[in-house]
């Protein structure tokens, strides 16, 4: 009688850890194929390039992160962060739906 709670304590833990993975699994951002949008203002130049040896190419200064925020020179994390995509100016990484750095 005193061992009816061990069930009972694994059924929760179990069930917790469902729900705990089906969340992850649903916060998690797709991995999608995007092709460079062409910017009208600058004749025909892409409006974002990918990073080369882990550092921006010239005249792509904005960096983005994988986790969607992206950094401007300046900022208080521009150094440190490694980025996923570098874009010419602020405006064409928020047109794709990134969200400004908060610092």
């Amino acid at each position: 009688m005193a061992r009816r709670w061990i069930p009972r304590f694994v059924a929760v833990v179990v069930i917790a850890t469902a729900v705990w993975w089906w969340r992850q699994r649903r916060t998690d951002t797709p991995t999608l194929h995007v092709e460079p949008i062409v910017d009208v203002e600058s004749a025909g130049a892409p409006a974002w390039r990918a990073p080369v040896d882990g550092a921006c190419p010239d005249g792509y200064p904005v960096k983005v992160a994988k986790s969607g925020i992206f950094h401007e020179p300046g900022g208080r994390s521009y150094d440190r962060t490694v980025p996923d995509r570098c874009y010419a100016a602020a405006a064409a990484a928020e047109a794709d739906g990134y969200r400004r750095a908060k610092a």
